[in-house]
């Protein structure tokens, strides 16, 4: 059986547009791309640095644009039971972050 493509993706700046502590206008396109790939087996990850109230808030307002997480700042419970642990780095085979690096920005920086 081929393993499911796991994709996890950030919040602020990335579902919306960056207004932390507050929640920004909604990335319409992004959700309702992440939602076709959840539709057709990918596993979607929230990814994010907010806790707290403030991960709750944000866990809530993607569900009004029907957006549900296997997991959240987590690993997937297949990747649980795979390797038996939850370690801090989020294993995914896709990751979507406003803060993306490059390598050829950070030589075109040098």
């Amino acid at each position: 059986m081929e393993r499911l493509k796991i994709i996890a993706v950030d919040f602020d700046g990335t579902l919306c547009t960056n207004s932390y502590p507050k929640i920004g206008e909604a990335n319409i396109r992004l959700i309702s791309i992440l939602k076709t790939l959840q539709k057709n087996g990918c596993q979607l990850i929230l990814w994010t640095c907010r806790c707290g109230s403030l991960l709750e808030d944000a866990v809530k307002w993607c569900s009004k644009f029907q957006l549900y997480f296997d997991a959240v700042n987590e690993n997937v419970k297949e990747n649980l039971k795979e390797y038996g642990t939850d370690s801090r780095k989020v294993y995914a085979d896709v990751y979507i972050d406003d803060k993306s690096c490059f390598p050829w920005k950070l030589q075109n920086s040098l």
